[in-house]
């Protein structure tokens, strides 16, 4: 399991917000060797975490995802947080759509209580991990099944979700540009959360600090189409109007 110190994840970061950042004022910033910025710049760049340049490192590619068992432990904490206070604002006998990524995986644990739930998800990790809940129904769209995170896309699933209406759609996304734009990397993973926004009552987005203003190909929708967002730190005075503007809820997990 990858486990990152505090050093690692602030240079993850950093490099995320700046697009590339060299060895040289990493090293300065953080007052380690060279050698040592090398070594953490080639475990994140293992990970599938950032790219690694000569001199350097720089974000991801905007057409490729993190690994997802990187993703799996990647601000695990935040995450968890995040489904915490997500998780303590649904009520019980609610019906829910649950999309497809590790944070969302996270609110699926933090329901593990709650009683008479509905629950219809493209996600088979959280399928199998809600179907042993107490009084809660599992629905499971058919489609496409992706080897790489076990997530059903396609135009299967897109019509399997079109017949419901529910109370939530718990969703997360990829990226969150600094003017509400929400993006991701797979087309068909967008036309299915985009088919969960339509079909839900309050649309509640869970996504941690890392995925503001990261590269990602394909536009989603905006924030003004999301009723909450649930994260892990104050956003920037700019989000803070996007959010106001759009009318969507701001949450902070403590």
């Amino acid at each position: 399991m990858l486990i990152l110190n505090q050093r690692q994840k602030d240079l993850l970061a950093w490099v995320n917000r700046e697009g590339y950042v060299a060895v040289e004022k990493m090293a300065a910033h953080f007052a380690v060797t060279h050698q040592t910025i090398r070594r953490d710049i080639t475990l994140l760049a293992e990970h599938k975490l950032l790219q690694r340049y000569h001199g350097g490192a720089s974000v991801l590619s905007s057409v490729e995802n993190v690994a997802y068992d990187a993703r799996q432990v990647l601000m695990i904490d935040e995450k968890r947080r995040i489904a915490r206070a997500l998780a303590a604002e649904i009520p019980d006998n609610a019906s829910l759509f649950i999309n497809l990524g590790t944070t969302t995986e996270e609110v699926a644990k933090a329901l593990s209580q709650h009683r008479g739930l509905r629950v219809i998800t493209n996600n088979f990790h959280i399928a199998n991990l809600m179907c042993d809940y107490p009084d809660c129904e599992v629905l499971v769209a058919g489609g496409a099944l992706r080897k790489r995170d076990r997530g059903l896309t396609g135009e299967a699933t897109v019509q399997f979700i079109r017949q419901f209406k529910v109370d939530y759609g718990i969703i997360g996304v990829s990226c969150i540009e600094h003017g509400g734009v929400l993006r991701d990397y797979d087309y068909r993973e967008v036309l299915t959360t985009q088919a969960i926004m339509q079909q839900s009552r309050q649309v509640w987005l869970a996504a941690d600090h890392s995925k503001f203003d990261r590269p990602a190909l394909v536009e989603l929708g905006h924030l003004a189409q999301v009723d909450a967002l649930f994260t892990d730190q104050p956003v920037s005075a700019e989000m803070a109007e996007v959010l106001a503007a759009g009318d969507t809820r701001l949450v902070v997990a403590g």
